[in-house]
């Protein structure tokens, strides 16, 4: 096929027609989740709103927020899917779960019209990042309950690519089977193939660049927006590297891709999910526009098992453009610059693991990118703990990389080398930069 969007009318939607859609689209969700949300039904009665209060995306600054912290007590409140399940049981046909920092676990659960729904999104976006029906992908995340898995195996299967359910763990029978397969894409977060190199050199004798893989589509994970790191990968491997899978499990799993013609993230999530803007301390809406900075916020439009209305992501973005990309696709155009919970305070300075990512990743060959920060207590801290992968234990080293971050980020680092494949990942496989001990 050699169409360049999957979905070329909705991508290319112009701003009036867009705006027309969302206005639409938002009235008659709002009339649903009162309807058929106790949980939304009892905010809004607590604002003193109503249904008819809310007559466009404009209105939306006068509603309550949504928290994961509400989510998980809703569930609580209202086993095992909370008050906010806005559909009968029986329509509810595919379940997940997701963790938090807590340790306390969501429910997350799609009707068969929320998954075709979210099939088409996430379409358009592993489209856009070069995923066509004559690839054979295989895709490794976890599939135990995750929706990284299941449903984004899905999302790639509805391109018309083949895909092959690996999941994770077995990197060793991974890297027969791709070459068994001739399996040419692979789906799985930007931290796991520094890991799999090792193993292609000892399994197979062969660097991973004669592996034969064509494309890696990413995501679950910060890392690959740095372009150190991404012109490593793809030199290490032979590949096209694309940040090509971001989204939040709550609302919708993937809504944004980088295109071939720009490495930004382009919102792709059109008639699926409203996105506003707002900043995080004093809670007032920020103008989508190029060079603002701020926390997205979605609201389902078109949701039926669990809708979420103003859902803060906690994920801090920076807009890089509004209008049409070269590309052709007129979704605005994002950065993702950490999560606000894992932001530090160190020394009046605020610190995000993306910037001491960036640090590490122009030390490679002696790191290898990978990292977690240990600390202990709420903060604001004097400098930080962090423990770093490297095949090197010099000290040299380990003075050279507190120097760095300390130039780069205004910050005391105290950094103990760890060896390779010592960092700990979470049980679906995302990387954990920041482990909070208290």
């Amino acid at each position: 096929m050699n169409q360049s969007m999957w979905n070329a009318e909705v991508e290319t939607i112009s701003e009036a027609e867009q705006g027309a859609m969302e206005r639409d689209k938002l009235v008659r969700q709002i009339e649903y989740v009162y309807s058929e949300s106790p949980f939304y039904r009892s905010k809004l009665d607590e604002a003193g709103l109503a249904p008819r209060d809310v007559r466009g995306p404009q209105d939306l600054s006068g509603l309550p927020f949504t928290t994961k912290a509400e989510l998980r007590e809703s569930q609580e409140r209202e086993p095992p899917f909370g008050d906010y399940l806005a559909s009968s049981r029986e329509l509810v046909t595919t379940v997940h779960r997701s963790s938090g920092s807590t340790g306390k676990f969501i429910y997350t659960v799609l009707t068969d019209k929320d998954m075709e729904q979210t099939n088409e999104c996430g379409a358009r976006a592993f489209w856009a990042a070069g995923l066509r029906p004559r690839h054979t992908a295989v895709h490794c995340l976890n599939y135990s309950l995750w929706m990284g898995g299941f449903t984004d195996h899905r999302n790639l299967a509805t391109t018309g690519a083949s895909v092959v359910p690996f999941g994770v763990g077995d990197s060793r029978r991974l890297v027969r089977t791709i070459g068994e397969l001739g399996v040419d894409a692979i789906s799985c977060t930007p931290s796991y193939p520094s890991r799999l190199a090792g193993v292609v050199r000892d399994e197979l004798g062969i660097e991973p660049s004669e592996l034969g893989l064509e494309l890696g589509l990413f995501g679950g994970e910060p890392g690959i927006e740095d372009a150190g790191f991404k012109a490593r990968m793809e030199e290490t491997w032979g590949f096209k590297a694309k940040n090509a899978n971001y989204g939040m499990a709550e609302v919708l799993c993937n809504f944004a891709s980088v295109c071939d013609e720009a490495d930004e993230l382009h919102f792709l999530g059109q008639g699926a999910v409203l996105a506003e803007l707002i900043d995080p301390s004093s809670m007032e809406v920020l103008p989508m526009e190029a060079g603002t900075s701020g926390e997205i916020v979605l609201t389902n439009l078109d949701r039926k098992a669990q809708p979420l209305v103003r859902y803060r992501t906690r994920d801090l973005i920076g807009v890089l453009g509004t209008g049409p990309c070269t590309c052709g696709r007129t979704g605005f155009r994002f950065r993702v610059a950490g999560r606000s919970d894992d932001m530090l305070h160190v020394g009046g300075i605020n610190v995000f693991p993306s910037g001491i990512a960036e640090v590490l990743n122009t030390l490679a060959p002696d790191v290898n990118g990978e990292f977690q920060v240990v600390v202990s207590g709420p903060g604001p801290y004097d400098s930080l703990d962090i423990l770093v992968e490297s095949d090197h234990g010099a000290d040299s080293l380990r003075v050279l990389i507190e120097d760095e971050i300390r130039h780069a980020l205004s910050c005391r680092a105290n950094v103990r080398l760890v060896s390779p494949g010592t960092v700990p990942q979470s049980a679906v496989g995302k990387a954990v930069r920041v482990v909070r001990n208290f």
